[in-house]
C-alpha cells in the first residue's frame, strides 16, 4: 500500500480543525470602526520544536491566520485567536496574518525556520539511505564498475531475498548490444528541506544530443517489512533517469514514475521500471561525486 504523504496528512488535520473547532466568528458590523495599516498588527508567530505557536494580539478584529512554505504552497490556515500547526519539515515558512475590521482587513506577515526534521517520521535509515535528510542526495547512473541496468525475472524480490533469476552484467561493454550509448544521462536529487523534494534532470534519449530538462516536484517513499516491496512514486507525470536502452525503444508500457526497489544502501540505488505485464528491468544508480 503506497505510504500517504505524512505532510498532506498534517495539513488535512490543520484545515480540517479549523473548520470544526474554531471559534465563533464575530459579525464585523459589531466591532468597532476603525481602520488599520499593517504595523498596527500585534500577532507571534514562536517556534517550538517542529511547532509553531500563533496568537493573536490585536484588540477587537476577527482573526485569519493563512501559512505557505518556501515554494509558496499554501499549506494551511485557521480563524483562531491561538493555534499551533505541526510542521514536520525543516524549512522557512511564511505566517500571514489577517485582521478583519468593521472597515475592512489588513495583513502582516512574519517568517519563521525550522530547524530540523521532526524526526520520530523519518527514523528508518533507508530515508538517510536515499535522501541523506535535509542536505539532500544526488544519484548518477553507474556508468563505470557496472552495467547502468540489469534483468530479473517477474518474480525477483530484491538483492538480498532474491526469489527469481537475476543478471548483473559486470561493465557497460558487456551490454553495448543494447543501444546504451556511453554518456552523462543526468541525475536525481532527493531531499526532506521542507517536504518530500525531487529533482529529475534527465539527458535526451536521442543518440548524439547532451540536451538536458530538469523537473521537479514531490514523491511519496513507500516501505515495506524486509523491502520485498518498497516503491518511489514520483508525482506530477515526472519520472525516474531512463537511458535509450531497448527497453526504451522496442517495449512499451514501462512505469518510470512508480519504481520499485531492488537495492537500497548508502552506495547504491536500483530500481525496477515494470511493465504493465510485470516484466522488470533494473536501472543501476550511484551517488554523485
Amino acid at each position: 500500500m503506497i505510504m500517504k504523504n505524512i505532510f498532506l496528512t498534517f495539513v488535512t488535520i490543520i484545515t480540517l480543525g479549523s473548520l470544526f473547532s474554531c471559534e465563533p466568528i464575530e459579525d464585523r458590523n459589531s466591532l468597532p470602526a476603525m481602520t488599520l495599516e499593517p504595523a498596527d498588527l500585534n500577532f507571534t508567530a514562536v517556534v517550538n520544536g517542529n511547532k509553531i505557536e500563533l496568537k493573536n494580539l490585536t484588540p477587537d478584529v476577527i482573526p485569519y491566520w493563512s501559512y505557505v512554505d518556501s515554494k509558496g504552497n499554501e499549506l494551511g490556515h485557521s480563524n483562531l485567536n491561538e493555534t499551533t500547526i505541526p510542521m514536520p519539515f525543516a524549512g522557512t515558512y511564511t505566517i500571514n496574518f489577517s485582521a478583519y475590521t468593521k472597515g475592512g482587513s489588513v495583513t502582516a506577515s512574519k517568517t519563521v525556520t525550522i530547524s530540523a526534521n521532526d524526526q520520530t517520521l523519518f527514523s528508518d535509515p533507508r530515508w538517510a539511505m536515499l535522501t541523506n535528510g535535509i542536505a539532500g542526495k544526488t544519484w548518477v547512473f553507474n556508468m563505470v564498475t557496472e552495467s547502468p541496468f540489469a534483468f530479473v525475472g517477474t518474480g525477483y524480490i530484491n538483492k538480498t531475498v532474491e526469489g527469481d533469476w537475476a543478471w548483473y552484467p559486470g561493465s557497460i561493454n558487456d551490454v553495448s548490444w543494447s543501444g546504451i550509448e556511453n554518456k552523462d544521462w543526468g541525475e536525481v536529487t532527493f531531499d526532506l528541506n521542507g517536504g518530500y523534494n525531487v529533482k529529475v534532470t534527465q539527458t535526451s534519449l536521442t543518440t548524439g544530443s547532451a540536451v538536458k530538462t530538469t523537473k521537479s516536484g514531490t514523491y511519496n517513499f513507500s516501505l515495506t517489512t524486509a523491502s520485498v516491496n518498497d516503491r518511489i512514486i514520483i508525482n506530477g507525470g515526472i519520472e525516474m533517469l531512463h537511458t535509450n536502452a531497448y527497453y526504451d525503444q522496442t517495449m512499451s508500457g514501462f512505469s518510470f514514475s512508480n519504481v520499485r526497489l531492488i537495492e537500497l544502501t548508502a552506495s547504491s540505488l536500483r530500481y525496477a521500471a515494470i511493465r504493465n505485464d510485470g516484466v522488470q528491468v533494473v536501472m543501476n544508480l550511484i551517488p554523485k561525486s
